[in-house]
């Protein structure tokens, strides 16, 4: 008898007499933190943290990664927006415990981008957990650069927030539902 092993769902299927497939997908998932850094906290975010420990305890996710949005004086935000901050290591710290886990930096709204895809690819990963501040700048961003690009991406609404307040949360959460699917925005805590 000969047994063949593909790709852990674990089924076998029997497809003769002599030889039996052992079906297994690994279906490893991803839980990338966006953003969650000194300058977004605030009145309207600093219930956040807590969020994230929370579902990091839960232990769901075979990998976790976070992304800091690192800004300077030349940037649009700085000239354009007049957004000062993400300026300094303090501004710029991510403000629980990363372990070590893998930091993405970037100096735009999406975290998309060939670090992240040789990332996910390195890792097998085919199911992304999107969560962090701020829903109506990069995580929407985020979400749909990776939804266009035919990744698995859900958008954890409780996990999310705007520093600019539940209204602009609340419109991008609909707005996510609108271009990514109502069934890819979940619930985890």
């Amino acid at each position: 008898m000969f047994f063949l092993t593909f790709l852990t769902y674990n089924d076998k299927i029997d497809i003769g007499r002599d030889l039996i497939i052992n079906w297994v997908i690994i279906m490893n998932s991803l839980l990338l933190i966006i953003d969650l850094q000194n300058s977004f906290i605030n009145e309207n975010t600093n219930n956040v943290p807590n969020n994230f420990s929370n579902l990091i305890i839960k232990n769901k996710f075979n990998y976790i990664a976070f992304t800091k949005f690192v800004n300077d004086i030349h940037s649009q935000f700085y000239k354009i927006l007049g957004y000062k901050g993400c300026i300094n290591a303090f501004d710029r710290r991510i403000v629980i415990d990363t372990k070590n886990n893998k930091i993405f930096e970037k100096r735009i709204y999406t975290a998309f981008n060939q670090e992240l895809v040789q990332f996910i690819k390195a890792n097998n990963i085919s199911i992304i957990y999107l969560c962090g501040i701020d829903t109506d700048a990069c995580v929407l961003k985020t979400a749909i650069d990776l939804f266009e690009n035919n990744y698995n991406v859900k958008v954890i609404e409780d996990c999310s927030m705007s520093h600019s307040g539940i209204e602009f949360h609340e419109y991008a959460i609909k707005m996510l539902e609108k271009l990514i699917g109502k069934q890819n925005i979940v619930k985890m805590l």
